[in-house]
């Protein structure tokens, strides 16, 4: 439930990734980790031909120690490894790599992108909050649609007749329209999901008063992962990766192919199998202290939380982040910064302006409190205590 305008109780809108979880999604960490190998093992057997993606990461180091573990109880066929080099990897992610496939005895094969990052970003844009908030305003960017239509849905009495007519209105619009006005397609509100620009608090309000100077995209992460991923996995009768709901973002957003988000077929034929997305932060703990994983040095030595494409902005830690691998690897963070640096500024400017509507709205709140404590201690139109 979510609180309107007028302080009316409204339904909560919740996704099939929550209201269709297996049951396996709540069980204790080692019961949880015995069915995903019953699974893997299963789809393993069913389609051999299986190429998994391997990031270098912490959840990347679970899943194929997973994979190796289940193929040598089961005598399973080997499985192929692919690490995807977007141009702006750690040299920490890059040795543990070798030192992975050296541990199990397999191959990872390294692939890089036809596009660099440094053109992708120049020709398409650079991410911003998330995948989601940069795809929802690079389409606002492009199709110039006014930031006020929110404004007119939300004051519509008939919202599903106002939908219609910002259709009409702006044509080729509908996930621009649907991303502002925080609704779908029907008309029907969705203020709680993260498709939406409402996602991130205050965002539109910020974008209106503080336009940005450069262009937003996600489309670096198309060019420099996803299309080489294709690519490379496309003969393949499985696809295997470790995607996570607890990551967030996207990888939280049911698919059209795929409510579980565990294992689906898609319309070329292909399977894809996602055997941890039910894996909480706490099961993974628990599996890296139990079989003794250790990751690479990025986490070990570095201290990092999380990796990925260095200093992705779609990180809200960053430069944070970046700050902690400056004394290892002072290059990636300079070219970093060079790729990236617009975005971060940007957040950092859009974080002091979350912080001050926060507290501008507390104040309000207590001297709207002060205001009622004064109402009540009067008596009758008089203050109490006067003749």
């Amino acid at each position: 439930m979510y609180t309107g305008f007028f302080g009316e109780m409204k339904e909560t809108y919740k996704s099939r990734v929550y209201t269709e979880r297996p049951d396996y999604a709540d069980f204790d960490a080692p019961a949880k980790f015995q069915a995903i190998e019953s699974i893997i093992a299963k789809h393993l057997r069913e389609h051999p031909r299986a190429i998994c993606s391997y990031s270098g990461g912490s959840d990347s180091d679970i899943l194929i120690d997973l994979i190796e573990r289940v193929r040598m109880v089961f005598s399973l066929p080997p499985v192929e490894y692919a690490f995807f080099n977007t141009g702006l990897e750690m040299k920490a992610i890059k040795d543990h790599v070798g030192l992975t496939a050296e541990k199990y005895g397999v191959k990872i094969e390294t692939h890089r992108p036809r596009i660099g990052i440094v053109t992708a970003s120049r020709k398409y844009g650079i991410p911003f909050v998330s995948k989601i908030m940069s795809a929802g305003l690079e389409g606002w960017q492009k199709k110039k649609i006014p930031l006020d239509i929110a404004q007119e849905y939300e004051e519509a009495e008939d919202k599903t007749a106002k939908r219609k007519e910002l259709k009409e209105r702006y044509p080729k619009c509908e996930s621009v329209i649907n991303f502002l006005c925080c609704c779908n397609s029907a008309g029907e509100p969705r203020p709680n999901i993260q498709l939406v620009i409402n996602s991130s608090k205050y965002m539109r309000d910020f974008i209106g008063e503080n336009p940005p100077d450069f262009q937003i995209s996600a489309k670096c992460c198309d060019y420099c992962k996803k299309q080489v991923a294709h690519d490379v996995q496309k003969d393949f009768d499985m696809i295997i990766t470790g995607e996570r709901r607890d990551e967030g973002g996207m990888r939280s957003v049911p698919r059209k192919d795929n409510t579980a988000l565990c294992f689906t077929e898609t319309s070329g034929g292909q399977y894809r199998l996602r055997p941890r997305y039910y894996v909480s932060d706490a099961d993974k703990a628990w599996y890296k202290e139990y079989y003794g994983i250790r990751y690479s040095d990025a986490y070990e030595v570095y201290g990092l939380t999380r990796t990925g494409c260095c200093g992705c902005p779609i990180s809200y830690k960053a430069v944070e982040d970046l700050e902690m691998i400056r004394p290892y690897e002072p290059n990636l963070v300079k070219a970093a910064w060079n790729i990236f640096g617009k975005s971060y500024e940007y957040r950092k400017k859009y974080n002091d302006y979350k912080e001050l509507r926060k507290l501008k709205e507390r104040n309000k709140k207590q001297c709207h409190g002060q205001i009622n404590l004064f109402d009540s201690s009067m008596v009758g139109g008089r203050h109490e205590g006067s003749i």
